[in-house]
């Protein structure tokens, strides 16, 4: 996994009007804890994080981070974003010790839904129920994301976090939620009853008379004129 890089600049004011100031010139407050070290206010370029967030790696990667030519590797903890403004209020970040284990929310990835029994031959939807997992590992074993495979779900089954193959070195934690969905297969209602519609078309109503097999016309025929011969026979006899 490649290291992501970004610099920033040991601050040495805070408070809420040095915060505001430092926004309006393009700058980020934030703050970088953990370890053995004090926590240290800093800032960062606005823009050059806003682009840097907008990758998913970002998030679920350890960091090295530049300040005052000392690199640190460090996590993303936290971002606050104005509330209607694309804005970076402020952004956390902790320092890791690569002989403790962190937690991190790391993204799911789900692939081969398309040759699925659920999509293939019941014409499911499938439904992600979670988009990321929160795992324990030591910081080299983290990953940037975790490949979900659903060639086997079908509608019948859904796949927990037990289902998933994690990577070497990577636990969940499922804070005693048991085993948590991961994705799930639901056929659409309008499928669904369009094959019970079929599948009615098939079988006779009950109740229904079973039609007998129709009599030739030939023989309807004789019949009739067999009928008028012997109605003529008893007018010959009164």
């Amino acid at each position: 996994m490649a290291t992501i890089e970004f610099t920033a600049f040991a601050r040495t004011t805070e408070g809420r009007g040095a915060s505001r100031r430092m926004r309006r010139g393009g700058k980020t407050p934030g703050i970088v804890y953990g370890g053995t070290a004090k926590p240290q206010p800093i800032e960062l370029d606005h823009n050059a994080l806003i682009h840097a967030l907008r990758n998913e790696v970002f998030h679920a990667s350890i960091l090295s981070m530049k300040v005052d030519g000392a690199t640190t590797r460090v996590l993303l903890r936290d971002v606050q974003m104005h509330p209607f403004r694309n804005e970076v209020l402020h952004v956390d970040f902790q320092r890791i010790d690569e002989a403790k284990k962190i937690h991190m929310k790391v993204p799911l990835h789900f692939v081969n839904a398309d040759v699925s029994p659920a999509v293939k031959t019941q014409g499911a939807i499938i439904s992600h129920v979670k988009t990321e997992l929160d795992i324990a590992c030591l910081p080299k074993d983290l990953p940037e994301f975790i490949e979900v495979d659903l060639s086997g779900l079908d509608t019948t089954h859904s796949l927990h976090v037990s289902g998933v193959k994690l990577p070497a070195g990577v636990t969940a934690v499922t804070h005693r939620t048991g085993d948590p969905v991961i994705a799930t297969a639901v056929v659409p209602k309008a499928a669904a009853e369009t094959e019970e519609t079929a599948a009615a078309a098939d079988e006779p109503a009950a109740g229904a008379a079973v039609p007998t097999e129709a009599k030739p016309a030939e023989a309807k025929g004789a019949e009739k004129a067999g009928e008028k011969k012997e109605a003529g026979k008893d007018e010959k006899k009164k």
